[in-house]
């Protein structure tokens, strides 16, 4: 019998290489590329090193890399860690317009995990990461972000999804596997927001990737062993739509499937903040370079925006850096205060400065009604008003990296040798050498060979 789960698991493994466009097969190479590159810079974060610790310690002995390390490990613990890394430092990509989906930390982590073990081409991983991305946007487009008003952190749920289609194609499922592989993965969802609200323990969200990758690993393997869960985990009484979401868009589940390309919305991140704060950050840069202000010269912002940013980004103050990086005043004072476009203006510390504590009690939000209208949740309208009496203004519904406004193949080579430099420019310059071809790689185990 036919049904949404049923159609969606047999799209997810069935899906060809052949069958997908090359610019979609080249979204999602740019999609790895981009991820690998903020993997290695989250390895070295002092909350990223705990998880590694933890991989090491339960996983040692796999044939896994644990990317920006020497470490090799268990399948599922590699995609836990990598997960994490990848979103360790609010750089990896996601979809515009929003549908709480985060494309690279949840669905290369479980492939790369399961592909070296398995000894996957990387014509194997780019297919898969694509069926992974399709399926789990489609869940994501259908949830309607209701998940989040719910206190629920969407990729953790939609990112499972994802995870398990990869995970699942490369483990070799067949139909009635990758079912049962789905109805796992519905009990295996997690993530909460109420770091939010509570003002600390921001770390917590880094593992919510990481969770679902490995969920993603943890069903498909479990399935392939004749493990079952429900065939209607989507769509069923009590499954995901029902727990997880309100007034979720069911249309949209199966829209356009194998014809409209969800992939080629994935959006690159320039900014080390949550993607809401993007917008407004970038409209603040360019009011700086024009105008030649500085943060000391500020004094008020005035932004309007979307309703999730009043609800979810407007903590005023932070006590930890990932609880910073997830509000709106605090990136905004940031860039005032740094140079945005370095990670490490957000990594040093900034919630501990008091002059950016004082300039994000200055930043006032109200609701921009372009905002509520399809696909305009990133549209922002910005006032900068100086202590000399200026009034600065300036709207925009997006920033370099959108989809709508892409980087260049330069940008995002730099990006990643800029994220990468502690491997060594030599050694960086390799990897991002056998990332440009990835496709003809026979066996992806020999991505991370010297």
């Amino acid at each position: 019998m036919t049904s949404p789960t049923r159609t969606l698991a047999a799209f997810g493994r069935d899906l060809s290489f052949g069958q997908i466009p090359e610019a979609v097969i080249e979204q999602a190479r740019k999609a790895i590329l981009d991820t690998v590159g903020v993997s290695i810079f989250g390895a070295d974060l002092p909350w990223s090193r705990m998880i590694i610790d933890y991989a090491t310690h339960y996983g040692s002995g796999g044939t896994s890399t644990i990317i920006g390390t020497e470490h090799r490990v268990a399948a599922p613990l590699a995609a836990l860690a990598n997960g994490a890394l990848a979103h360790g430092f609010e750089m990896d990509n996601l979809r515009q317009p929003s549908a709480g989906v985060h494309h690279g930390s949840t669905l290369m982590p479980a492939a790369f995990a399961v592909g070296e073990e398995v000894g996957a081409s990387g014509r194997d991983v780019l297919a898969a990461f694509v069926a992974g991305s399709e399926v789990m946007s489609r869940i994501g487009l259908a949830a309607d972000n209701t998940a989040e008003k719910l206190g629920f952190h969407s990729p953790g749920v939609t990112g499972t999804f994802g995870a398990t289609v990869v995970a699942g194609r490369l483990l070799g499922l067949n139909s009635e596997q990758m079912v049962n592989a789905f109805g796992i993965a519905g009990s295996l969802c997690s993530g909460l927001l109420a770091f939010t609200k509570a003002g600390n323990g921001g770390m917590v969200k880094r593992l919510h990737m990481g969770r679902a990758s490995e969920g993603g690993v943890l069903a498909a393997r479990l399935a392939k062993s004749g493990f079952a869960g429900p065939d209607v985990i989507l769509e069923g009484k009590y499954g995901v739509f029902q727990s997880f979401t309100r007034e979720p868009k069911m249309d949209r589940l199966l829209h356009g499937l194998g014809s409209h390309w969800e992939t080629l919305r994935i959006c690159v991140k320039c900014y080390a903040c949550h993607i809401t704060a993007h917008t407004p950050v970038n409209l603040l840069e360019g009011l700086k370079k024009e105008h030649g202000f500085t943060s000391a010269d500020i004094a008020e912002i005035h932004v309007a925006t979307s309703e999730k940013v009043l609800s979810h980004h407007d903590n005023t103050e932070p006590n930890d850096i990932a609880s910073a990086q997830y509000s709106l005043p605090f990136c905004l004072a940031i860039a005032a205060s740094r140079d945005p476009r370095e990670p490490r203006s957000f990594r040093d510390n900034p919630h501990e400065d008091v002059a950016i504590r004082n300039l994000a009690k200055k930043v006032h939000m109200t609701l921009n009604e372009e905002s509520v209208a399809p696909g305009k949740a990133w549209a922002t309208r910005m006032t900068v008003v100086l202590s000399d009496g200026r009034t600065l203004n300036a709207a925009g519904h997006d920033f370099r990296g959108a989809p709508s406004n892409p980087m260049s193949a330069a940008e995002l080579d730099g990006k990643f040798s800029a994220l990468s430099s502690g491997f060594g420019n030599d050694r960086s310059a390799a990897l991002l050498e056998k990332l440009h071809r990835l496709g003809e790689l026979d066996d992806i185990r020999t991505l991370f060979l010297s």
